[in-house]
């Protein structure tokens, strides 16, 4: 056989094989701030946060002057309402590209990850509320002979 005798030296055997769980420790920059990039679409987010009383500042103006709708207030708002977290944290962030929607995704997904940086003990329950994946949904190219990616010309019988 291969060199096991029973079944008791195959359950010490994989005993052995296991890794520990990864240990996750804070990252912070000289400032003390955690720093983190999000991204959504064609959005990318540059997030740093701090300690502070639940200021939130996108692209040097007020979250909700930024992102007018409350739904996309909202989206912003998740992990740290997941986290339980309000008015505990400054969040300094900066977005480019995109429209309005895939933006507001990218902040939430960079406050999400800059959260973790700043307490890993919150990982755990951002990973379940699903803020830390980054959704790689992107827009289809368009196809030549085709109006768009998969919309056809009209079609005249005449």
């Amino acid at each position: 056989m291969s060199g096991l005798e029973s079944l008791e030296a195959l359950a010490t055997e994989g005993a052995e094989t296991e890794q520990a769980a990864p240990v996750y420790v804070q990252k912070l920059d000289e400032h003390g701030r955690a720093y983190a990039t999000g991204k959504r679409k064609d959005a990318i987010a540059r997030v740093w946060l701090k300690p502070g009383t639940g200021k939130i500042t996108v692209n040097k103006r007020e979250y909700t002057t930024y992102f007018a709708r409350p739904v996309l207030q909202m989206i912003l708002m998740q992990p740290i309402i997941a986290a339980a977290r309000e008015g505990q944290y400054d969040i300094v962030a900066t977005v480019s590209g995109g429209g309005l929607s895939g933006q507001a995704g990218a902040v939430r997904h960079g406050i999400s990850k800059a959260l973790t940086h700043y307490e890993p003990a919150l990982r755990g329950v951002l990973k379940k509320g699903g803020f830390l994946t980054r959704d790689s949904r992107v827009v289809e190219r368009k196809k030549y002979g085709r109006a768009k990616a998969r919309r056809s010309f009209q079609f005249s019988k005449r």
